[in-house]
């Protein structure tokens, strides 16, 4: 007998009589084992049964992809909020960096010339602290431009840095990075500088620092205030107002900034900046003179304050001119352009406050209408009482006035009433001829004499009450009185 009975009728086959267990007693089967071995599965079922499980593990797969994609969103919206804001603070440090440097290099400048020289330790530890801002201000505009980079790349979803460094962008940061780095360097450095007098025309020599070539440029760290206002604007931080642009295609940029507050508040702009753009071309005309002005008339700060802002209004008394090219073509010119465009915007300005607004418009309209109305009114009585007047005064009777009344200086037998048609006399009766009145009686109109004169009608407030036409009331009392009588 097998030693393995409770098989279900299934014996385990023999080894090879070559094999090395051959003649040992092999292990029993689970019958439970047994049995799904034996089984036969249909092949429809197990199909199905890989498909569903085929589509449970895509569903779960397409959760979980979901589940990563809206934790990818909210960490980019999270991620690109966080750069804006570290993007504004580094604005604000550059700005405050450079506005330092160009304070600093006006104090320096200034300390220089009258109080010490340019050898002096006081004027290198300066020169050194504008040295430090300038390094300090370069570093954070190379890392402002990184995390624009960085939002370049969250907004368009580009994976490598590469791709936002665009042939225009590298020129404006290396642009950028060249303004910034433009600084009086340490030490004492000269060169000749000749130029010929305004009035004399006589050559003038003198031996002038360096540090006024690389001081003046300074100024145009101002740029960084654009920049800074555009940050902090609210257009700019407002994500309805961004959506809305993006939507019309609206770039958000320095000069839509500009436009804005020359929309809402244009004379302070206009007062700012040509206040600013007066004090530092002063100033820079001041250093540029004082080498060449031995009078000292442009050299001085007032006298160069006069010298601008007669270049500024285009008025030229001609009683100070600059010496030399700087103070000539690099300031006053630049001067005269300002002053024109700045006079053109200010005439546009008056002309738009002086403009009336829509609420004041309706009620100057008002008023007129009631002027004009008044007009019509008071016109209408004079015609009213000029026909009373002629009605009395030509009414046939025993009675009448043997007088004529003179209308102005026409009398009235001479006037001819355009508005009494012929008609019989009252006391006539219709048919019959009286002696005193050889002539025959003449029959009333029975179509009304119409009026030729014609009132004109007011534009502006049509529903006038038409004035009555005496003809028709004395055609109808003439009819009347003889029923009376």
């Amino acid at each position: 007998m097998s030693s393995c009975r409770h098989n279900g009728g299934v014996t385990r086959p023999r080894g090879h009589p070559g094999s090395s267990n051959h003649g040992q007693t092999q292990p029993c089967a689970s019958p439970r084992l047994q049995v799904l071995v034996s089984r036969q599965e249909h092949p429809a079922a197990t199909e199905t049964a890989r498909v569903a499980t085929r589509t449970a593990r895509e569903a779960s797969e397409e959760r979980a992809g979901e589940r990563r994609k809206n934790q990818n969103i909210g960490y980019k919206l999270g991620h690109r909020r966080a750069l804006f804001e570290k993007r504004k603070r580094l604005s604000d440090y550059a700005l405050i960096f450079g506005m330092f440097g160009i304070v600093v290099m006006v104090t320096e400048t200034e300390l220089s010339w009258g109080v010490y020289t340019k050898e002096s330790s006081y004027s290198f530890a300066l020169k050194c602290l504008i040295s430090l801002s300038t390094l300090v201000l370069l570093g954070l505009i190379v890392m402002y431009h990184a995390r624009e980079i960085q939002l370049f790349m969250v907004d368009n979803g580009a994976d490598d840095w590469r791709i936002a460094m665009t042939s225009e962008r590298v020129f404006l940061i290396a642009l950028e990075l060249l303004v910034c780095a433009i600084h009086p360097i340490p030490g004492q450095y000269l060169f000749t500088w000749t130029a010929r007098l305004a009035f004399t025309y006589a050559a003038s020599v003198a031996h002038a620092d360096v540090d006024i070539v690389l001081s003046i440029p300074m100024f145009l760290r101002l740029y960084l205030l654009g920049r800074v206002m555009l940050l902090h604007s609210k257009l700019f931080t407002d994500a309805s107002s961004r959506s809305i642009g993006a939507l019309n295609k609206i770039n958000f940029n320095t000069r839509f900034v500009m436009k804005t507050l020359m929309t809402i508040c244009p004379g302070t702009v206009l007062l700012v900046f040509s206040i600013s753009s007066w004090i530092v071309a002063a100033w820079t005309v001041r250093v540029c003179e004082r080498y060449h002005d031995k009078q000292e008339v442009t050299s001085n700060f007032l006298g160069a304050m006069w010298l601008i802002s007669i270049t500024f209004l285009s008025i030229g008394y001609g009683d100070m001119v600059p010496h030399t090219y700087c103070g000539k073509g690099g300031v006053c010119l630049l001067t005269g352009i300002m002053g024109a465009g700045c006079t053109a915007l200010v005439v546009a300005v008056v002309a738009r406050k002086l403009e009336l607004t829509k609420a004041e418009k309706h009620v100057h309209n008002f008023m007129m209408d009631t002027q004009l109305t008044k007009r019509v009114k008071n016109a209408a009585a004079n015609v009213l009482r000029e026909l009373w007047l002629i009605y009395k005064h030509t009414k046939p009777g025993k009675h009448r006035e043997k007088t004529p009344l003179k209308l102005g200086k026409i009398p009235l037998k001479s006037h001819k009433n355009p508005y009494k048609p012929e008609m019989t006399p009252i006391h006539t009766k219709r048919g019959e001829n009286t002696g005193k009145n050889p002539l025959k009686p003449h029959k009333t109109q029975e179509k009304p004499y119409k009026n030729p004169v014609k009132i004109p009608q007011n534009p502006i407030n049509p529903k006038i009450t038409p004035i009555p036409d005496m003809a028709d009331l004395q055609t109808h009392q003439t009819r009347e009185k003889p029923h009376k009588t």
